[in-house]
């Protein structure tokens, strides 16, 4: 343990904790929890069509309050440790470096979710990954970024619920949509959108090469009803039929899975992880607004972008990231230059080094 090396450090952490609480304007955020409070207890309150957005708000700036007295009292453990090491009393080292470190990444999660201030940026997310060309190969590789998606959120304490899933012909999954629900989802995840490039020595290679498979991920925030998205029913024609894999008789044997398409604008959803064709149905329509919605966003975007005479930074379904397992191991972020030799550690959830850096990469 350097104990020169971590005091410089906490001094640095000083520094970027007096940053964060002018940031987030401690008292003016005290003032508008309270004057959000109140008007839960008006006597129209669970009437209003806000009421649901409110209270929202209020958990969300509450969580931000106390993730920040968290940050501040363990900066005050490191500081206390540092006293009684330097008064003579080295039995506190092990725990100084490890409060230490997660001092600093404390630090480093917190100043990220300071970005996440764009309108939709609290929702849940709705995440999509599609199998690219080249059969099973590319079907797995679409099992793995689904499993590399679940650990990342079970990380983050997110739960996530698998609205529809198609399996491969031999293995692996040909797409999969999942629902991923918690604070701020859609906020980390809104950077994962676009191709994900594999490159490895495939197991169903008999002659063990070499191959490169593509999976595209599509993530669009789960929109509250409180939205206005325009879905006329004579644009819709919606389809039932059986549902297949896991699920039990019932859910095989009726036709409980559903299947909408916007017809103005050829959107196709589909949904069979409910026992009830109306679960189902009603699952399936909460998706399609947030297709809708996304697709609103990217005329928007376009319209920006001519306005401007420039592209934009993000092009929708481009490739994003490169995993390569051989000839050597590296993860890379075509946008961001991110790197991770680690290929194990980023296929078993630990993407927050991609997110982060998307995320700092888009407010540049």
């Amino acid at each position: 343990m350097d104990l020169f090396e971590i005091k410089k450090q906490n001094e640095i952490n000083e520094i970027n904790i007096e940053e964060i609480r002018r940031h987030l304007d401690l008292e003016n955020l005290k003032i508008e929890i309270e004057n959000l409070e109140k008007q839960t207890f008006e006597p129209d309150f669970w009437n209003a069509e806000n009421s649901q957005e409110i209270l929202k708000n209020i958990s969300a700036k509450k969580k931000m309050l106390e993730e920040y007295d968290n940050l501040n009292g363990l900066f005050e453990d490191v500081s206390t440790i540092i006293e009684f090491i330097e008064m003579g009393d080295n039995s506190f080292e092990n725990e100084l470096e490890q409060k230490a470190k997660k001092l600093e990444n404390e630090i480093d999660n917190f100043k990220t979710k300071l970005l996440l201030d764009e309108e939709y940026d609290t929702n849940n997310a709705i995440l999509t990954i599609n199998s690219g060309a080249g059969g099973t190969e590319a079907c797995d590789w679409a099992e793995m970024l689904y499993r590399m998606y679940d650990r990342w959120a079970n990380r983050h304490n997110f739960k996530v619920e698998v609205l529809d899933s198609l399996a491969g012909e031999e293995a692996g999954i040909k797409s999969i949509t999942l629902n991923i629900k918690g604070s701020y989802a859609y906020g980390y995840l809104k950077g994962e959108k676009g191709v994900h490039r594999l490159v490895r020595i495939s197991p169903f290679d008999s002659n063990a090469r070499r191959h490169t498979s593509f999976a595209a991920v599509n993530v669009t925030p789960e929109i509250e009803d409180d939205v206005e998205i325009n879905i006329r029913t004579e644009d819709l024609k919606i389809d039932t039929y059986r549902a297949s894999g896991a699920g039990g008789q019932h859910v095989n044997t009726t036709d409980s899975a559903v299947r909408i398409t916007h017809i103005p604008t050829n959107t196709v959803v589909t949904c069979q992880n409910e026992r009830s064709q109306l679960k189902n149905r009603e699952t399936a329509m909460k998706i399609l607004k947030s297709k809708l919605f996304e697709l609103e966003l990217e005329k928007r975007e376009k319209e920006m972008a001519e306005l401007k005479g420039t592209e934009s930074k993000i092009e929708w379904g481009s490739q994003i990231r490169s995993y390569v397992f051989q000839p050597y191991k590296m993860v890379k972020d075509h946008r961001t230059k991110a790197e991770e030799g680690n290929v194990e550690k980023v296929m078993d959830g630990d993407i927050d080094l991609f997110i982060n850096e998307y995320l700092k990469y888009s407010k540049s």
